[in-house]
C-alpha cells in the first residue's frame, strides 16, 4: 500500500523506519512517499502561505501550491481511478476502527496536512474527498495525526502483522482487549493469573472474554451499546458489581 503525504515538514516522518512500519517499507509491502508542498512554491524565497482575507490571526496554505504538489501525485499515479484524498482535520470526522480497517483495503491514499491557520478552502473543495479527525484537539500541524493515520492503517495491510495478530486487539472485536501477562510469573508479589498458566485453551478463552468485557465496562462502557453481546456475556456483565444497576446490555 502507497501512502502519499503531502506536508510541510517531511523530516518529521522519518520515525515511521523504525519498529514494524519500518519493517514493512524495507519488504516493500508498505510505501511511504513524502512530499514537500514547499518545492512547489513559485516565490523565491518558497513561501506557502498568506495572510487570511477577512482579517484574523495566523496565516492560511495557499491554494495553488497546495494544488500543484496534489497533481504532481497524480501525474506520476498509474491508478486509473482516483485517489483517495484525506485531509488532517480537527473538523473531520473522527478515526476509529472502522475506518481503519476500511483504509486499509486502498491501494494508496494521499494524505494532506495542513498547518498555521489550515488551508484555503478551494483547494479543500477541489481535491479532499474526506477529513479525519483524531480527537476533539488542535495540534500545530496535520503531521502527528497523519503518522497515526497511516501507523495504524499499515497495520491491517496484509503482510505488515503476523495473521492473526490483530484478531483480539481492542475495537477488533468491539471490545477492549484483555489484560497481558509475560515473565516473570511473579512480579513484586503480584502473580500472573492462575488459569494462564494451566495451558488450558477452553478456559483461557474464556478468561480473557471475561476480562475484556470487564475492561471494557469499567473503562468504556459506551462501547457495549454497539457490540453484539452473546447470553454468556449479558450473565456476566449482571454479575459483575461493579456494573450500574440501571444499565441495559
Amino acid at each position: 500500500m502507497q501512502f502519499n503525504v503531502l506536508t510541510l515538514f517531511p523530516e518529521m516522518f522519518m520515525s515511521l523506519q523504525e519498529s514494524i512500519i519500518g519493517k514493512a517499507t524495507e519488504k516493500g509491502i508498505i510505501d511511504i512517499n513524502l512530499i514537500n508542498i514547499r518545492d512547489f512554491s513559485k516565490n523565491k524565497h518558497k513561501k506557502v502561505d498568506d495572510t487570511p482575507y477577512g482579517g484574523g490571526a495566523g496565516m492560511v496554505m495557499m491554494p495553488d501550491v497546495v494544488y500543484d504538489a496534489y497533481n504532481s501525485i497524480i501525474a506520476k499515479s498509474k491508478c486509473k481511478e482516483k485517489i483517495r484524498t484525506i485531509y488532517m482535520s480537527p473538523q473531520g470526522k473522527k478515526l476509529d476502527q472502522k475506518k481503519v480497517e476500511e483504509l486499509s483495503k486502498e491501494k494508496q491514499i494521499i494524505i494532506l496536512c495542513g498547518h498555521y491557520e489550515g488551508i484555503d478552502q478551494r483547494v479543500i473543495d477541489e481535491i479532499v474527498d474526506e477529513e479525519i479527525s483524531i480527537g476533539d484537539y488542535v495540534l500545530t500541524g496535520g503531521e502527528l495525526p497523519a503518522m497515526v493515520l497511516i501507523d495504524s492503517v499499515s497495520r491491517y495491510v496484509q503482510g505488515v502483522l503476523k495473521e492473526d495478530s490483530t484478531k483480539e486487539e481492542s475495537f477488533s472485536q468491539g471490545l477492549l482487549e484483555y489484560p497481558q501477562y509475560t515473565r516473570p510469573e511473579i512480579f513484586n508479589g503480584k502473580q500472573v493469573p492462575e488459569v494462564l498458566l494451566t495451558g488450558h485453551h477452553k478456559n483461557i478463552e474464556k478468561w480473557r472474554r471475561e476480562q475484556s468485557l470487564i475492561n471494557t465496562l469499567l473503562k468504556r462502557p459506551d462501547l457495549l451499546k454497539e457490540v453484539e453481546l452473546s447470553d454468556e456475556d449479558r450473565n456476566i456483565l449482571r454479575k459483575l458489581e461493579l456494573s450500574d444497576k440501571d444499565k441495559k446490555f
